[in-house]
């Protein structure tokens, strides 16, 4: 890749990634596919790396090579490499870790998204001024200007739920994330109004898993799932204290999917979440 070369997108590694997958599957090396395909070896490894584009025609052409006769898959990928516009999130490109913008681009290309918190709203849920007050918390402190360009873009990226149609999304939130306080007893209050008014929405279901229920199934930070426009092409998003980090293995997926599955189960109906909302918001 040249000195001055745009950072491959998460879409352009994980279209890279899945044709490596389908190479290793035909139990090819690197070598012998270019040999197959009339390319060099590092070709291949840089069109699977991200590095090298690749176009529609020549992704259907390697998965022919590749002996790959799931159609759905082969379609999703050749859409894949058909996108060449960068998204809105690359404006903050030189302001914001590549992680919160690999978020941003994980969520644009999503066609349903599934969340779990149990300290903090989820993102998309929350109101500029609760999100300023997580980020004034970071350790180390963030200077007053990063603060700003992190609200600004979780703010962008809450678009994505108001967009016509809007993805199907699913927030499972633990009572212990709507009982902090972030920001003081205003900004707290503003919070679950904003969450009682997002519930409300056809797209958006929200259900809270009581201090009172007797399970909880833990992974140790919060979940994003992204679904794909095939199974195969979902995406796990975990939070992390060093940045977000992008899971797309097969067994991780299916980890993920069960972990939700089963929160989701031990957490309060739609109906009595809005309820423990409410109450919260009138005893604060």
């Amino acid at each position: 890749m040249a000195p001055n070369a745009p950072l491959p997108t998460v879409r352009r590694r994980r279209l890279g990634a899945e044709l490596r997958r389908l190479r290793e599957r035909a139990d090819l090396s690197a070598t012998e596919a270019g040999v197959r395909f009339g390319i060099t070896q590092s070709r291949i490894s840089n069109i699977e790396a991200g590095r090298y584009g690749v176009s529609a025609e020549r992704v259907r052409a390697l998965a022919r090579t590749y002996e790959c006769s799931d159609e759905g898959l082969i379609s999703a990928l050749a859409a894949m490499a058909g996108e060449r516009k960068r998204g809105w999130w690359e404006e903050y490109r030189e302001t914001l870790p590549s992680s919160l913008l690999d978020l941003a681009e994980a969520e644009h290309h999503a066609t349903g998204i599934r969340v779990a918190q149990a300290i903090t709203v989820p993102g998309l849920l929350q109101t500029p001024e609760h999100a300023r007050a997580i980020f004034r918390e970071f350790v180390p402190a963030l200077m007053p200007h990063e603060v700003e360009y992190r609200v600004s873009h979780r703010i962008k990226r809450q678009q994505i739920l108001f967009r016509d149609p809007p993805p199907p999304y699913t927030a499972v939130v633990h009572e212990a994330a709507l009982r902090m306080r972030f920001g003081g007893s205003e900004t707290a209050n503003a919070q679950l109004a904003h969450l009682l008014a997002m519930s409300e929405r056809d797209n958006i279901h929200i259900v809270v898993i009581p201090f009172s229920g007797t399970s909880f199934p833990v992974s140790g930070h919060g979940v994003d799932y992204f679904y794909g426009p095939v199974r195969q092409l979902d995406t796990v998003q975990l939070d992390a204290a060093h940045g977000g980090q992008l899971v797309d293995a097969a067994a991780s997926l299916e980890r993920y999917r069960l972990m939700l599955d089963r929160m989701e189960d031990v957490a309060l109906s739609a109906s009595a979440s809005r309820d423990l909302i409410h109450h919260l918001a009138k005893s604060a």
